[in-house]
């Protein structure tokens, strides 16, 4: 009888184990069955300082051009952060999310869409078959001095452009010249984007490896403040994600840091992974607001 009893619980125990892997094994195609795609889509954006933002609503034609005026169409209600990792912490928080960042910070935190049936990969940004990308840009007055001179010479090296391409972002300069370090000392300021922060500080460190008595003041608050920082003299570099108006090219040295693709993203439970680009802009936009409208 014992045993009879202890045979009948190891087999509910096989039973249930199998029956467990079979609702797990969804057929190809199909959605899981824990998401509902009748939600509502969260949509998660970046605050209207961000070159991300500009960028990126730029490209997806969430800003009109109508005349001599633009205006920004993200439908109301939608979740606005001012820093990368607070837009993947939103999207990885929520099932239903949707977002974008900097392709260099993808993580496993999150799932990065193919967009238009194009993968977001270095490869595919360098040869253009995805093309939600923009440039890294390095902005100066015109009347940097000779410590700030050295330091971009260093991001426009050879050494400066692999640490851009390790970094999963496309270096602009084609550029065999090794830097040479100048043994010079001081303080360079830079503000500006959070998406090229990540950049800026392992050229940073690069840098000072080579010139241990150089120190850096670091603001990381937005592309538009990084333009201003640098217009009104406040701060030696800005660092900007997006291209600068015409108002700003005027009174600004640009410099192309690398070149940035922009990841769509979605919480890792969302069966998606191939979006169309007017889906996405029909998401940002209000038109599209739940995840069973998506194609």
């Amino acid at each position: 009888m014992k045993k009879n009893k202890i045979l009948s619980v190891a087999l509910a125990v096989i039973l249930s184990m199998v029956f467990a892997g079979c609702a797990q094994d969804t057929p190809s195609g199909e959605q899981p069955a824990e998401f509902n795609f009748d939600k509502d889509i969260t949509v998660v954006a970046r605050d209207s300082a961000s070159g991300t933002r500009g960028a990126f609503h730029e490209i997806m034609k969430i800003i009109v051009k109508e005349s001599d005026t633009e205006t920004d169409k993200l439908v109301v209600g939608a979740l606005e952060f001012d820093g990368t990792d607070k837009v993947i912490t939103a999207v990885e928080g929520d099932k239903y999310g949707i977002g974008y960042i900097s392709l260099g910070s993808v993580s496993d935190r999150i799932k990065a869409v193919a967009v238009n049936s194009a993968e977001p990969t270095v490869e595919n940004v360098r040869d253009g078959s995805y093309s939600v990308s923009r440039p890294f840009l390095l902005v100066t007055k015109g009347t940097e001095n000779d410590l700030v001179k050295d330091f971009l010479k260093f991001t426009e090296s050879a050494q400066g452009q692999a640490v851009a391409n390790e970094m999963k972002f496309i270096g602009a300069v084609d550029s065999t010249e090794e830097y040479t370090s100048s043994g010079m000392s001081g303080t360079i300021k830079v503000a500006g984007s959070t998406s090229v922060t990540p950049l800026m500080e392992k050229l940073q460190e690069g840098y000072r490896e080579l010139n241990p008595d150089v120190t850096f003041e670091m603001q990381s608050n937005g592309s538009s403040q990084g333009i201003k920082a640098a217009l009104d003299g406040s701060y030696d570099i800005g660092m900007s994600s997006r291209e600068l108006k015409e108002e700003e090219a005027s009174e600004l040295n640009r410099r192309v840091l690398a070149i940035d693709g922009i990841a769509v993203i979605v919480n890792k439970e969302n069966p998606k992974s191939d979006l169309a680009s007017e889906d996405i802009t029909n998401i940002y936009t209000g038109k599209i607001t739940k995840w069973s409208e998506v194609k």
